[in-house]
């Protein structure tokens, strides 16, 4: 496979797997505040929820297992409400997701 193809699959499986996590938090309905602080892996998660906002930063030292050493890339795309930026690089991983609840909600 070549490298180009091989980073390309590998920002889609980012993408895909980083934008399902904000869907599938059942916790944030906008009744209530709260933080959440916890490991996955060798990353650091982070949650905030203020009910009208909720906010998940992932900090992975040492580039989430190395599988970036080939490159570094940046990406930011909307889901749905929420806004996502994700980096990666050679010895860091991080990825930012940013959900507002809408007026209509």
């Amino acid at each position: 496979m070549k490298a180009g193809s091989l980073i390309g699959t590998l920002m889609l499986i980012a993408a895909i797997g980083g934008s399902g996590s904000v869907i599938a938090d059942h916790r944030w309905d906008g009744d209530e505040d709260w933080e959440d602080e916890y490991r996955d892996g060798p990353c650091r998660v982070k949650e905030v929820s203020d009910g009208n906002q909720y906010k998940k930063e992932i900090k992975c030292p040492d580039g989430r297992g190395r599988t970036w050493k080939h490159g570094e890339w940046k990406r930011e795309f909307r889901d749905g409400p929420c806004q996502v930026k994700i980096e990666a690089k050679r010895d860091e991983y991080k990825e930012e997701v940013k959900c507002e609840r809408r007026g209509d909600d």
